[in-house]
């Protein structure tokens, strides 16, 4: 709204200054700061509130050190999360971007479904939350209206060959590209590789000719994949103090970089990557959610005065999984994301090699000493705060390698 507000004393009433607003860059960095100073500031507000509503987190045994002491710790905190994210966001973006809308009805969408988890634990005291059919109907629905906006809405296009012809809207970062046209395209980057682009309609070569128009059969699907396992990933790494939002603060930053040279013609020129109209949008969301993140951290580090619960973990995956999308660098959240990757693939060894060993051998045996797989540090010895230390560090070594790739192919 605010941008709106500035954008009307700056062309009507020709206000000093107030074209500043025009700039990406500078609504990324206040919106930063806005999300930190609301995550901080209310972020007590909320866990006290939380705390007189007795929305204790209900601890199961499961043999882990400082385990107990953490039974009655306010949850579902993602709301600090959400709030401080999308207060900024209504302030400072553009409102009618496409992008943007995606990303709100996303942290909308999937924070209900955590909410919603949360409330029957917490309330109807039933430890299971919601169903797990129904969190995958939740983010199959989700993946639905992603993957048909993004393949059927004008507003998404891409330029894969940018060229050397633009130039820039006055006083402000933006670019306006003359040359070649924008194009409806299910193309995407393969990370690592010389002239890394690839059209998921290829796949569909064999159909015949107009193989084209039967891209979203492909594209769709991809689209719901990826958000469900994203979503599910950052579920299941919310396990310790500040993990889930440390490793996702560090995710989300190197996707600002990747979102702000792909919505930029000058640098997607200069880099030789895909330009993305109107997709540096993202940035200013990205900024206030990376801010709204280090803002929980303050309460959520070792020793936690509030978890995100479902409610915040979900919408954490989701927006992760709707931006890597939107600026076509899926293909690299095995890279980037691979903390979430690991915590998704350990549960799915142990579960499945002990049942396979139950059938076989009377008797089911485990890879891991639990899963996931910070509680096998965890059960191994390993202080908390350790293995999440240990943890950002890998992911800090995973955004440079992922950001490297926009020079390393």
């Amino acid at each position: 709204m605010l941008y709106y507000l500035f954008e009307y004393l700056d062309k009507t009433l020709d206000v000093p200054g107030t074209g500043v607003f025009q700039y990406i860059t500078f609504r990324s960095a206040l919106a930063i700061l806005l999300s930190l100073l609301i995550s901080t500031v209310f972020g007590k507000k909320i866990i006290n509130f939380l705390r007189r509503q007795q929305v204790g987190e209900t601890v199961r045994e499961l043999g882990l050190a400082g385990q107990n002491e953490k039974a009655g710790t306010p949850t579902m905190g993602g709301l600090i999360i959400i709030m401080a994210t999308l207060i900024p966001v209504v302030l400072l973006t553009r409102l009618d971007n496409i992008y943007i809308v995606l990303l709100i009805v996303t942290t909308l969408w999937m924070g209900t479904i955590g909410f919603i988890d949360d409330y029957i634990k917490i309330f109807k005291k039933d430890k299971e939350g919601l169903k797990g059919k129904f969190k995958v109907i939740g983010q199959v629905g989700l993946g639905l209206i992603v993957g048909l906006v993004l393949y059927f809405n004008p507003g998404v296009t891409v330029r894969q060959d940018t060229g050397g012809s633009f130039t820039y809207k006055a006083q402000t970062e933006n670019v306006i590209s003359q040359t070649p046209i924008e194009e409806k395209s299910t193309v995407t980057t393969i990370p690592f590789f010389k002239n890394n682009e690839f059209d998921y309609a290829e796949l569909l070569a064999w159909t015949g000719d107009d193989y084209h128009n039967l891209a979203w059969l492909i594209f769709i699907p991809i689209v719901i994949f990826i958000i469900t396992a994203v979503s599910n990933g950052a579920n299941l790494t919310d396990g310790i103090d500040g993990l889930a939002a440390g490793t996702s603060a560090i995710s989300v930053l190197a996707l600002g970089i990747f979102t702000f040279v792909s919505g930029n013609i000058v640098f997607s020129n200069y880099l030789n990557i895909m330009y993305i109209p109107n997709s540096g949008e993202m940035t200013v969301f990205i900024a206030a959610f990376v801010g709204a993140l280090v803002g929980f951290l303050w309460y959520n580090s070792y020793p936690a005065a509030v978890f995100m619960g479902d409610t915040g973990s979900l919408t954490i995956g989701g927006i992760i999984a709707v931006l890597a999308i939107a600026v076509r660098k899926e293909m690299l959240l095995p890279v980037l994301c691979a903390i979430f990757f690991a915590e998704n693939l350990s549960v799915i060894l142990q579960v499945s090699y002990f049942k396979y060993t139950k059938k076989r051998f009377g008797e089911g045996k485990r890879i891991f000493l639990m899963s996931p797989l910070h509680h096998h540090y965890q059960k191994k010895g390993y202080h908390e705060s350790k293995i999440v230390t240990r943890f950002w560090i890998v992911g800090i070594l995973l955004a440079i390698l992922s950001i490297v790739t926009l020079k390393l192919r």
